[in-house]
């Protein structure tokens, strides 16, 4: 899953689609050959090395590649000279969990720190994509490939700095712990049992999340307006719509039809906007960033930040993908199925709603506010699991200190600004495990180039390299 930057598929539109695919088709680097390496960044060969092989990987779920992947990176920690008893490959279902202890020596006499990023990725089709996802390709100026963003760039650049640091002799002042985690995608069962049944493991006094954060590139170029800080999130829960009803035979239609039923409710939805809400943190980042938005986003940021009821500002803020889940809660339909043979009425139709619901509302509130827009009882309302709700991680000046001087090695000076995640993450489950977690993660990118769980994703090629460098330095100034 995603902040919200990456949040679903930010295409703009069928037009910027078919460039992209143009672009790929016309002049690409097959990772069949030697892709070209930036020897300016230390350790950048092995690093694109590593994640040329964990991207060609396919850990979508149902694959059970997760467990190869760590395996394959738990041979180069070994290698890279962590010892075997500090590195565990941990089972969980067809899926598993990677921790690797970098030893400290203890003169901070503080807990460790723990890094989040998951090995999973969204299923991608080959059929549907210009070329094949699970092969990584590098073409004018981009990577591009399934999970070059989310999140096996996490996983590499985390990785790779774990294993410069230690070719270099360093020794941190606390342990730092690996805590890669294989289905934040789906079910998050990995991240739960790290929290639970491996608590000992991974049991920090913060974590830093490599899968939220960052800053998002003007389409014109140029520094972001920001580096945001993930330090809260909202909360991710899943509904299932059902409609029953007796069916019969498809040439004697009656005034009674599940699919009908369902998609007039499914249109109501879409017509629907949840209220406006606001807190101390989404006042706070609005606020910060129209000081460096430049235009009417600018604008409307400053003036939801000083009244959130402002229609003209809240219209511009929802009409852009980054920032429409920031202003209220959001539920749209994901999947559908229904009916159960061609020549015979439905006898069901279900649609799975994903909803991210704003801090402050409750689940019943949520449900109630469902019903009352799709007006027909006949629909039943279910819940699919239960949600992870949580607070905001409290701002730490040893993460924010340690973190500008990561984000100066490419934007010197750059606004930090805490942000609310509207995409779920492995960060919750640490919240809610009473360990705070910090979406750090050095990703720059435009939104025009942002397709993570969808068509193409692609990655920037100085983005790559960046964020070797961003985390390299990042944990070494906070466990010096």
């Amino acid at each position: 899953m995603i902040s919200a930057r990456q949040l679903g598929l930010k295409m703009q539109g069928l037009k910027v689609a078919l460039a992209v695919s143009a672009a790929v088709i016309a002049h690409s680097v097959w990772a069949t050959e030697e892709l070209p390496v930036n020897h300016e960044v230390p350790y950048a060969k092995q690093a694109l090395a590593m994640y040329k092989t964990v991207v060609e990987m396919r850990t979508a779920e149902g694959h059970g590649n997760v467990p190869k992947m760590a395996n394959y990176l738990a041979g180069l920690f070994e290698k890279g000279g962590f010892a075997k008893e500090d590195i565990h490959v941990l089972p969980v279902g067809e899926s598993a969990a990677l921790v690797v202890r970098y030893r400290g020596d203890g003169s901070s006499g503080k807990k460790p720190i723990s890094i989040n990023a998951h090995m999973d990725v969204v299923e991608a089709l080959r059929e549907d994509w210009v070329k094949d996802p699970f092969t990584l390709i590098q073409e004018n100026g981009y990577f591009f490939g399934r999970g070059t963003v989310d999140d096996k760039l996490g996983v590499v650049s985390v990785s790779s700095a774990f294993l410069r640091l230690k070719a270099e002799g360093f020794v941190p002042n606390r342990d730092l712990i690996i805590a890669f985690t294989g289905d934040e995608e789906s079910s998050m069962a990995t991240t739960k049992a790290l929290v639970t049944d491996y608590r000992d493991l991974i049991d920090s006094e913060f974590v830093l999340n490599a899968d939220a954060g960052g800053g998002i590139i003007p389409e014109e170029g140029g520094a972001p307006a920001s580096f945001d800080l993930q330090a809260a999130e909202k909360t991710y829960v899943t509904f299932e719509l059902k409609v029953t009803n007796p069916g019969g035979h498809s040439s004697r239609p009656t005034g009674s039809n599940a699919i009908y039923d369902l998609a007039t409710a499914l249109k109501k939805l879409e017509a629907y906007q949840f209220p406006v809400r606001q807190n101390e943190l989404t006042k706070r980042y609005f606020a910060a960033t129209a000081k460096n938005t430049s235009g009417e986003l600018g604008k409307a940021m400053a003036a939801f930040a000083n009244n959130p009821n402002d229609a003209w500002a809240v219209q511009v803020l929802r009409a852009n993908s980054n920032y429409v889940g920031t202003v209220s809660t959001t539920c749209v339909p994901t999947m559908l199925r229904g009916g159960h043979a061609e020549n015979a009425l439905p006898q069901s139709a279900v649609a799975t709603v994903n909803c991210r619901v704003f801090p402050g509302e409750t689940m019943e509130q949520t449900v109630a506010t469902l019903k009352k827009v799709i007006q027909n009882d006949e629909i039943a309302i279910n819940m699919l699991s239960a949600p992870t709700v949580t607070d905001a991680s409290p701002l730490r000046n040893d993460v924010l200190e340690a973190l500008q001087k990561a984000v100066d090695t490419r934007y010197p000076g750059l606004e930090i600004v805490p942000y609310m995640s509207s995409g779920g993450t492995d960060g919750m489950h640490f919240r809610a495990a009473g360990i705070p977690s910090y979406g750090v993660h050095g990703e720059y990118i435009k939104v025009s180039d942002s397709f993570s769980h969808g068509l193409n994703e692609r990655l920037p090629v100085d983005s790559f390299y960046g964020a070797l460098t961003h985390w390299y330095v990042l944990l070494k100034e906070i466990a010096k």
